[in-house]
């Protein structure tokens, strides 16, 4: 309970802020702006679509149906990819959690890997030939909260942000939020150091078990941070985690699947082997210049911030993250005819 609220208190002021910034991003860049910017194949819109993938305040369901809108309206195989690779790694809030949990290295190495990811798969897939077993996408239809949630569409655009950023995206990341705290806070109070660094501790065997462990698994990019952090804390090197936090938002099967029938196989191994081969090289890059100490020291952890307001905010956090969930619970409730409780 305790590693819980700690790492509750030190993420809750960057959270609410990144939570904010996706709410003005969200009525600043709209999918069909990001659509009529990456058309052709040309490779500048395969770098316009990994710089708008970066940022962009789209929830973890909603990148596959996007990314297949982009594909209809005209977008290459390679802008589709680049976006696709580039946008469920990181995003405005997970970048604010980043910076207040692992420092400010890991805050712009990661989005900037993310970036070089997406640039490196959309030019591949450029460069092969269309392949024969690719073929239109059904249409996609997402059935998750941050989808199928009812925004406002019009009116005040500042109330439409507010509600994107903190009615809509914590409905999308409330529980995965929740729950990758929690497994950090059984990371850090059960499991002992000498265990995680003697076997995990670095080097290319460790990344490389980290990536079969994030490959299948999908954790969305902010609940992902809390994990790799107690990782760190426990002995796991920066650049292992790091291979945790680009493969676990970046593959899931919905994503394989969506790219297998919409651009074929070739493309398909080609969304996989970018992922991985990208994850691993970044990760030895950072083991290169980055110890465990370094991050243990670039940790930021508002220090202007007096006790009273790091707990205010918690609480804060928790009940924008608890209260998506009492609704969707009282609406499946009513749904099936039963009153609430």
């Amino acid at each position: 309970v305790r590693e819980f609220w700690t790492t509750f208190e030190a993420m809750a002021p960057f959270l609410l802020f990144g939570f904010a910034m996706a709410g003005a991003l969200s009525v600043l860049i709209s999918p069909t702006t990001i659509e009529r910017h990456l058309g052709g194949n040309q490779s500048g819109s395969v770098i316009r679509a990994a710089l708008f993938g970066v940022p962009l305040p789209l929830c973890s369901c909603s990148v596959i149906p996007v990314a297949v809108s982009l594909r209809r309206h005209g977008a290459g195989r390679g802008a589709t990819m680049a976006f696709l690779l580039s946008t469920p790694q990181t995003g405005v809030d997970s970048m604010m959690v980043t910076y207040a949990l692992l420092g400010p290295v890991l805050a712009i190495y990661r989005p900037v890997a993310a970036f070089i990811t997406g640039l490196i798969g959309g030019l591949i897939t450029n460069s092969l030939p269309q392949s024969t077993s690719g073929t239109d996408v059904p249409e996609t239809t997402c059935h998750e909260p941050c989808c199928s949630e009812d925004a406002p569409s019009h009116g005040n655009r500042w109330l439409r942000a507010f509600h994107h950023g903190f009615v809509t995206l914590p409905q999308d990341v409330g529980k995965s939020m929740l729950l990758g705290v929690f497994i950090a806070a059984m990371i850090s109070a059960f499991v002992p150091e000498s265990l995680l660094a003697e076997h995990l501790g670095g080097g290319l065997l460790s990344m490389l078990a980290m990536m079969l462990f994030g490959i299948p698994v999908y954790v969305c990019a902010t609940a992902s941070v809390p994990i790799a952090a107690a990782l760190i804390a426990k002995g796991v090197s920066p650049g292992a985690a790091l291979v945790f936090l680009m493969t676990g938002p970046a593959t899931n099967a919905a994503g394989i699947a969506a790219v297998w029938r919409s651009m074929g196989s070739r493309t398909a191994i080609v969304y996989l082997a970018t992922t991985a081969a990208t994850a691993l090289a970044s990760g030895l890059v950072l083991d290169r210049f980055l110890t465990v100490s370094a991050i243990a020291q670039g940790c930021h952890q508002s220090e202007g911030l007096p006790a009273w307001a790091h707990t205010t905010l918690a609480v804060g956090l928790i009940i924008v993250l608890l209260i998506p969930i009492v609704r969707r619970r009282r609406r499946a409730c009513c749904s099936s005819g039963n009153k609430p409780t």
